[in-house]
């Protein structure tokens, strides 16, 4: 409703499969890797523009305390030529028009006319932060006077559960004196459909959007840089609020990461595709040298795994594994990355453009900051994460980039992909994306891997789909089946408990200390 209404406003795994390895030595869960052998791989940058103008390295602020700061206003307008606008844009609405909003049309072409320009703005929308603003927005030439807006909102009639119809929403023209004026009547329009803490959001970025207007401090992006109606499973994070900070769902130990934070490089990320910001955190291992080349330890949900970065890093500290590049990738701070519905929209429903931005932009963009050995780099994935790992092991042919030759899977949540009312192509997924339809091996190490007592945890998702458990077995079986490079293994753990372990372990054995 409340979108509805901003828009208006705007416009049996085996039990004895403890442990599967085509090695003998259960003890280890390092794949003897093919990657290694081939020639050194570089990676061709393919980030847009836009996604290049705000990447941004900077030191670490996951400790910094939430506070106010310059926000990034973007303007993005749709212009088209004075001859269209009225053929186009005008004529084919004018009976649903009264005769003083034509009027109003039609001076708006008039004063374009007069100001010389040969194209006309049809619509304008700003974005805070990555963030879609819904209020009124100002001419570019706005000054601080006295101005007439037009507002939207449902009739008291409408029922509150169809789709409003026409008659079910009413326009209003409203006039005022200054932004200080505007932004009291903005408060009174939108007080009976929110509450108190996203109302005094949504008039904080009118503020901020007036002002960069008058100030000249917006910055205008092309039209299509954002597609406002691009919605997957009803989610679209372009109506975030630029103004949450979800640092404290980051779960990690405040001294360990203090101890290490000269050593953390921290990155922003924008990816068009997903219209979506991103944290990208490099944890430099100890006596770190610009001039060396290191493999990555690529982890998603950051959120989370940050938090096990300071104890990877003390075991190559403490010479008990080789000095690697710690990456984990997260959501900027005003995304909830512990949420399951952020989590599965990009893990899992949008898990082709999430490899997209990983593979063309990340870790290009990281080989030119830092020399990688993309090679010997792994990638890591868990639960909705390991349906990621998965679709971009099996994708990897696909690409001109090779940033990965090896991949973890943990305890992939393969059941999640059967949704009834979203096609997530789940047997193409079970066919692991017919990759030995195209290839005739595998040229990647993989090690999958979960926790022995975790099929119990999900038990009511699975309708009657192969569990948790059931999945790894048979994936492993379909790998081994193809003489892939390929170890699995169960821990003494229910769903992720045994990840801190696991990652420690995957750490020594497959970056053994020189």
């Amino acid at each position: 409703m409340k979108k509805i209404i901003a828009l208006l406003m705007s416009l049996t795994v085996i039990a004895s499969v403890t442990s599967c390895s085509k090695s003998p030595d259960t003890d280890s869960i390092a794949p003897t890797t093919q990657a290694q052998e081939q020639e050194p791989i570089t990676l061709t940058n393919k980030m847009s523009a836009n996604e290049l103008s705000r990447a941004d390295k900077h030191a670490l602020t996951l400790l910094d305390e939430p506070a106010e700061g310059e926000h990034r206003v973007e303007l993005q307008q749709k212009k088209v030529p004075l001859d269209e606008y009225k053929e186009q844009y005008l004529e084919p609405y004018r009976d649903q028009m009264t005769d003083d909003d034509y009027q109003r049309a039609l001076d708006y072409l008039s004063e374009t006319e007069e100001k010389g320009e040969t194209e006309i703005v049809v619509s304008a929308m700003v974005f805070i932060d990555g963030c879609y603003y819904m209020g009124y927005v100002p001419e570019e030439d706005y000054d601080g006077g006295e101005f007439t807006y037009q507002v939207s909102h449902l009739s008291d009639d409408y029922d509150g559960v169809s789709e409003p119809t026409e008659d079910d929403i009413i326009w209003e023209w409203k006039t005022a004196a200054n932004p200080e004026e505007y932004l009291e009547q903005y408060r009174a329009d939108l007080e009976k459909d929110y509450e108190p803490a996203d109302l005094d959001s949504m008039v904080r970025q009118a503020r901020i959007v007036f002002d960069a207007i008058m100030n000249k401090t917006y910055v205008e992006v092309p039209d299509g840089t954002y597609d406002l109606f691009s919605e997957t499973n009803g989610m679209n994070p372009l109506f975030s609020d630029p103004f949450a900070d979800y640092r404290k769902n980051w779960e990690f130990s405040r001294s360990d990461v203090e101890a290490i934070k000269d050593s953390i490089d921290e990155y922003t990320f924008y990816d068009d595709e997903l219209a979506t910001g991103f944290l990208v955190h490099v944890v430099l291992p100890p006596n770190y040298d610009k001039d060396k080349t290191y493999p990555v330890f690529f982890l998603t949900d950051a959120v989370w795994r940050f938090g096990n970065t300071p104890a990877l890093r003390r075991t190559m500290e403490n010479g008990e594994a080789a000095d690697v590049l710690l990456v984990t990738l997260g959501y900027a701070y005003k995304m909830d990355g512990a949420e399951e519905a952020n989590r599965f929209t990009h893990l899992v429903i949008e898990r082709d453009k999430l490899l997209d931005f990983i593979t063309d932009n990340v870790m290009p963009y990281l080989g030119e900051q830092y020399h990688i050995d993309y090679a010997d780099s792994t990638l890591f994935g868990h639960s909705d994460g390991g349906v990621f790992a998965h679709n971009a092991l099996f994708k990897s042919d696909k690409y001109e980039n090779q940033p990965f030759g090896r991949y973890i899977i943990g305890s992939p949540a393969f059941w999640g992909l059967y949704d009834d009312s979203l096609d997530l192509g789940a047997e193409d997924c079970l066919n692991d994306y017919g990759y030995f339809d195209r290839n005739e091996k595998l040229n990647k190490s993989v090690f999958i891997c979960g926790g022995d007592k975790e099929d119990p945890d999900y038990e009511d998702m699975y309708r009657g789909h192969d569990t948790t458990l059931e999945g790894i077995s048979k994936l492993t079986e379909r790998l081994e089946s193809h003489g892939a490079d390929v170890t699995s293994k169960l821990y003494d753990s229910h769903h992720y408990q045994f990840i801190p372990e696991m990652l420690l372990e995957y750490l020594r054995t497959t970056y053994p200390s020189k």
